[in-house]
Formats: structure tokens, C-alpha cells, sequence
């Protein structure tokens, strides 16, 4: 039986470790975009002993690319990009850097789900196709790093009761699996 919750980003262990997956979080806080072109800038960062450009500790990152706002929007259409693409980089970031919770679409590698349990992180699932209504819910977006990146630079957003569904929590469940192995029964 999934559950409701309403969490604030930055995410504590606390926070985290009661979700399981096929709960319902409505987000709200500080969400940071990035996808697998800003992931390896991040990485050759913490290889070269550099700082990131933010704190990574507790942080959400949406796994994203928006289009351009219209006059007097935040953002454009900012719907979720399939997440494998950032399956070589997540675990070091959620291991050594305190990555807390990553929003995308699409399943990830057992490293990361590793990484999730040991380190107490979330994966969350967006729905894909639904940019312009999940836009709705970001009232604040402001670029950080890698403008050269254009719609794939790191962006700081503010968001408000951003609709997520828990895939991967911290005891290695797997939504998908889970959703696979009830009806395969029928089969």
C-alpha cells in the first residue's frame, strides 16, 4: 500500500529512508538540474580535487533539459530524460558527495540502486510527457554552472509540490520490478 508525502529538498536521511517504492512525494524546495553532459563536468571536478558548484549534500538533482521559458515564465517545458544516461556517474556522487534524491524516467543499473542502499538516496520517477504540466510546479529557475551547455546547463529551481513517484528506495526495491512480477503471475 503506497503512501503520501509531502517532502522539502534539501532531503535528510530521515526523510529518505521512511519512502518505499510506489510512494507519492510532492516536492517542494530546491531541486538542481542536470543531465549526462553536466554529470561528467561535475565528476571531472571531484577527480581534479576541485569544489562542485553546489552543495551536493541532502540535494536533488532533476535529471532534465527545459526549452526556453515564454515572457515571464521560469522555464519552458521541462519534462524528465531517460536516466541510464547518468547511471556511471550517480554513484559516486551519491556515495561520496551525499546525493540524496534523483528525479528521471526509465530504470537505472544495479550500481546505482547499490548506491541508494548504501548511502540512503532515492531514485524518483517523473512522468515523461509531461513537461509543460510539471513546469507548472517550478516557480523559480536560475542558471549555476555550464551555461555553454545551453537547455543541459546546471540550473538551480525552486519548486513547489512537484509530483514524484518513489522507483528505487533505500531497501533495493524496484517499482518497476514490482509492478513486472504482479502481473507476470498472469502469464
Amino acid at each position: 500500500m503506497s503512501k503520501t508525502y509531502h517532502l522539502t529538498a534539501p532531503l535528510s536521511e530521515a526523510d529518505v529512508v521512511q519512502l518505499k517504492a510506489g510512494d507519492i512525494v510532492y516536492l517542494t524546495g530546491v531541486v538542481y538540474t542536470a543531465r549526462d553532459a553536466a554529470h561528467k563536468k561535475l565528476v571531472d571536478l571531484l577527480d581534479a580535487g576541485q569544489a562542485l558548484p553546489f552543495d551536493m549534500k541532502g540535494a536533488v538533482i532533476y535529471f532534465v533539459g527545459p526549452t526556453p521559458p515564454k515572457p515571464g515564465d521560469p522555464i519552458g517545458s521541462a519534462g524528465p530524460t531517460t536516466s541510464y544516461r547518468m547511471d556511471s556517474y550517480s554513484p559516486k556522487l551519491i556515495n561520496e558527495q551525499g546525493l540524496k534524491g534523483m528525479i528521471g524516467k526509465g530504470k537505472r543499473s544495479q550500481e546505482v540502486l547499490d548506491a541508494c542502499v548504501k548511502s540512503k538516496a532515492i531514485y524518483f520517477g517523473a512522468t515523461g510527457g509531461a513537461g509543460a504540466l510539471l513546469a507548472r510546479q517550478i516557480k523559480k529557475a536560475e542558471v549555476i554552472a555550464y551555461p555553454e551547455l545551453g537547455p543541459e546547463a546546471i540550473r538551480r529551481l525552486e519548486v513547489v509540490d512537484f509530483p514524484l513517484t518513489v522507483i528505487n528506495d533505500t531497501f533495493g526495491a524496484d517499482l518497476y520490478k514490482m509492478g513486472r512480477a504482479q502481473y507476470e503471475v498472469f502469464s
